[in-house]
């Protein structure tokens, strides 16, 4: 990407490099970040929350002396997989911002991140923050202390049923499109997937969307060099696309599976002879009819059911991996009415031979140690939850053995003391 100024192309090199270095295990180009003092009085509430503020102390990591390859500035598209690669890559770009962030987040509560956007702030960063209008309880404490550090924040438009969306904007040159939350807790179990995109027409539409958003105004998203998927605009369709088009495989990563126009395209590519596995969650059986009826059609299910142990949060549709044609999308989609049709929400469909490779060794690993039974034993467990029905799920526990978290690194993450287990959610509830 030609960039016209040095201390921007200094400031994406930094960046890709400190990508690059975090995904090998190295320590990311960062420098420890101070919180500036906080607003006089806060209210009682979020004593706790600014405390955590105040006992982290980050110290900043060894430098490395190699530059980024060519190979490296000049990729468009670079892939980070959750847990193992830990979110320094995050917290490195937001570090190297000499003008501008940008963020659109669902769910915000993560002490390092939000201490690293109000030190941008301190040295003159414009930073804007949107955050979902339905989820005041969780994003509360991350609203109140960003806008206490000079930083605007605004709730999500209602024009939404949710503000799903996962994405930050680094200086209007690199855009960061996330399968999941900035909420630390989450980190060290949830498989995860974060594209860093430096294409100019990407974040320049992406830029546009949000700019409108922030502002509560209508926008017509645009598809940037071709490869953006937006809910409410065009992600069923562009979805539905991808799996329709797939001649030889499908690996899909789901964390929800309650949309039938996708589940009739998976079976429909099953039928077609098209090889498909899905790997996502299903905690108290809850997509039991749903998987059941995938199975029957020559679909392959694993799946995770604690939500303390390893969870799939990711939403990844890979298609015909191995071949000139393959292509994945990754983004904040579920496979849920509301989630294609009423969110924003933002994913990208790339063929970069990196991410494919990644996704597919990732995807393996989940998938054989998930819980894989066949279409007979899930049509038995919705007959012991509910005798005498046959298609649909019943919220009474089902015991299961939670596999270990694969592929897990001794990576650091920021404070997680205040931890807590995913809780059971209402049925539109996103993730």
């Amino acid at each position: 990407m030609l960039l016209t100024k040095a201390p921007r192309l200094a400031a994406c090199i930094a960046a890709v490099a400190a990508v690059a270095l975090a995904a090998s295990g190295c320590s990311p180009l960062t420098s420890a970040s101070t919180k500036a003092a906080p607003p006089a009085k806060p209210p009682a509430k979020l004593a706790a929350h600014h405390a955590k503020h105040a006992a982290r102390a980050r110290p900043a990591p060894a430098r490395h002396a190699h530059p980024a390859s060519t190979a490296a500035r000049q990729q468009a598209d670079t892939l980070v997989t959750e847990p193992s690669a830990g979110f320094s890559p995050v917290y490195g770009l937001i570090g190297s911002a000499r003008h501008s962030i940008d963020i659109t987040m669902y769910e915000f509560a993560d002490t390092t991140a939000e201490a690293d956007l109000a030190a941008a702030a301190r040295r003159g960063v414009h930073v804007e923050v949107i955050l979902d209008q339905r989820e005041k309880s969780e994003d509360q404490a991350a609203y109140q202390y960003l806008q206490g550090h000079g930083i605007k924040v605004t709730w999500s438009s209602p024009s939404f049923t949710y503000t799903h969306q996962k994405t930050v904007i680094i200086d209007g040159t690199t855009a960061v499109i996330m399968t999941a939350n900035l909420t630390s807790s989450y980190y060290p179990t949830s498989r995860d997937f974060l594209v860093i995109d430096t294409s100019r027409a990407d974040v320049a539409a992406i830029t546009a969307v949000f700019t409108a958003d922030f502002a509560h105004r209508s926008v017509q998203p645009g598809d940037g060099s071709g490869d953006l998927v937006w809910s409410p605009t065009n992600a069923q369709a562009r979805l539905l696309g991808l799996i329709n088009g797939a001649t030889r495989s499908l690996r899909i990563y789901s964390e929800e599976m309650g949309d039938t126009a996708v589940e009739d395209a998976l079976i429909a590519a099953a039928r077609r002879g098209v090889d498909v596995q899905v790997c996502g969650e299903n905690e108290n059986g809850e997509y039991d009819s749903a998987y059941a009826r995938l199975a029957r059609a020559g679909v392959h299910i694993s799946y995770y059911g604690n939500p303390d142990g390893f969870y799939i949060h990711g939403k990844v549709i890979e298609a015909d991996y191995g071949t000139s044609h393959a292509k994945v999308f990754i983004g904040s989609e579920n496979f849920s009415s509301t989630s294609l049709n009423r969110n924003r929400e933002l994913g990208i469909i790339t063929s970069a031979p990196a991410i494919l490779s990644a996704i597919a060794i990732a995807f393996a690993g989940d998938f054989q140690r998930g819980t894989r039974q066949s279409l007979s034993q899930l049509a038995g467990d919705i007959r012991d939850r509910d005798p005498g029905q046959s298609s649909r799920p019943c919220p009474a526990a089902n015991e299961r053995t939670a596999a270990a978290i694969p592929d897990r690194q001794s990576t650091t993450v920021p404070n997680t003391s205040n931890s807590t287990a995913r809780t059971a959610r209402p049925v539109e509830e996103e993730r």
